[in-house]
This record gives structure tokens, sequence and C-alpha cells, in this order.
């Protein structure tokens, strides 16, 4: 039986400090090869949801599993090498180095996860270039000196590099017209149904639901605690 992609189970999560909210998910489930759209307004708690799935952040108590990895049961350093290998992140404002070339913001992942640098085939970098709607020419531009679309397409390269199983992405139309968005995410789940990869896709554009396969509300699957 296949594992889940991604697997929420009784989890409670409370950042540290007099005053502050805490996250609640009683339980929550993606299957492997699922696209859901998690539709949640500002101050819903995407972001702390997302730190948890991705491992930067671990709950206090209750399991978040990727893949059927527990990641309670790593280590700091350990979580950090299974993200960086099981997981592809588009954020919000791309997080590209501005001043590197756009083949090295693509490629970057894969110094950080020798078995998705195994993965990654010669000249995967350019193929997804092409798929996404990039021409060659960019892979030697730095990063910093293209369009708001162009840089978005980059950060999504980055994240599908390697093959990732699981891509989470946070927001990442929210800067798109309605035209660019529509042809943005026909690139993207173009490439996705290529690699099989899972999508988990953060947004408060109720309009992007047609494509996916579930559209979750935040706030059916999550409470936030008020502050202690």
């Amino acid at each position: 039986m296949t594992e889940p992609a991604l697997a929420l189970e009784a989890l409670r999560f409370r950042w540290p400090g007099r005053g502050s909210f805490g996250l609640s998910v009683p339980g929550f489930t993606m299957a492997a090869g699922e696209r859901v759209l998690l539709l949640g307004e500002s101050g819903s708690g995407k972001s702390t949801l997302l730190s948890l799935i991705c491992g930067i952040v671990t709950a206090g108590s209750g399991r978040v599993r990727v893949g059927g990895q527990d990641l309670a049961a790593l280590g700091a350093g350990a979580r950090d090498r299974f993200r960086a290998e099981r997981v592809g992140v588009i954020f919000q404002q791309f997080n590209l180095l501005p001043y590197a070339s756009v083949a090295d913001n693509i490629l970057l992942p894969l110094r950080f996860a020798p078995e998705r640098r195994a993965r990654a085939a010669r000249g995967e970098a350019r193929e997804l270039c092409a798929a996404l709607a990039l021409p060659e020419r960019v892979l030697g531009s730095k990063a910093g000196r293209l369009s708001v679309g162009q840089q978005q397409r980059v950060a999504v390269a980055r994240a599908l590099i390697g093959q990732p199983p699981l891509i989470v992405a946070d927001e990442p139309t929210s800067a798109l017209d309605a035209a660019t968005q529509d042809s943005f995410l026909g690139l993207m789940f173009d490439r996705l149904e290529a690699t099989g990869a899972s999508l988990l896709m953060v947004s408060h554009d109720e309009r992007l639901g047609t494509r996916f396969d579930r559209v979750v509300r935040l706030a059916e699957i999550a409470r936030i605690e008020a502050p202690a």
C-alpha cells in the first residue's frame, strides 16, 4: 500500500513566548500524487502549518508524516536533510539569490541533497526551463534581472529539480494577473504530471480551485489557539 504524501495526526504547536498563539490540526491526509489547494486568509496559520510540514519547526505533540516518515523521529540535522531530499518548496517571495545565475539558483537544492542530485539527469535544468517557457539564454543571467513572472518560473524549476515527491507552494501566483496565473499553473501542472509529484498549494484565491483534485479550507482542518 502506498504511503500518503502527507499525514498530520493530532498536531499541536505553540510559538514560544508569552502571548504567542498556537495551532492545532486534528487530522489531514494527502494521497500520493494528489494536488490540493489549501485556502486561508492572512493570519489563519498558513505559514505556521507550512513550517511544520517542512520540518522547520516541530510540533509540541502529534505527528507530521511525509511519505511515511515521522519528522519528530528525526534530529534537526536529519530533518534538514530529509526536507532537502523529499520536499520542493516554492516561496511566496521566491527567495532567489539575485546575484547568482538562473542555473545556479535552480541547481541550489541539489547541493544539500545527494539522492535528489543523483536523480537529476544531465541537462534537467535546461529541460525544466524549456517546459516552463523560460528561454535557454536566461540560464546564465542573474536572477535579479528577470521579470517577476520569469523569477516565479525559476522558483518552480528549483523546487522541481531532482523530482522531489512533495511540492509545497506558498501563494506562488499572488503577484500575477489572471491570464498569467492560468498560463503559469498550466506549465507547473504539466511538470507535476510528468514526475507524479504531490502538490500542496496555499492561496487565498478561490478561483484557482478548478485546477486541483481537492480544495480544503484551512479553517476546516486547523484551529488557531488563543495566546496563553
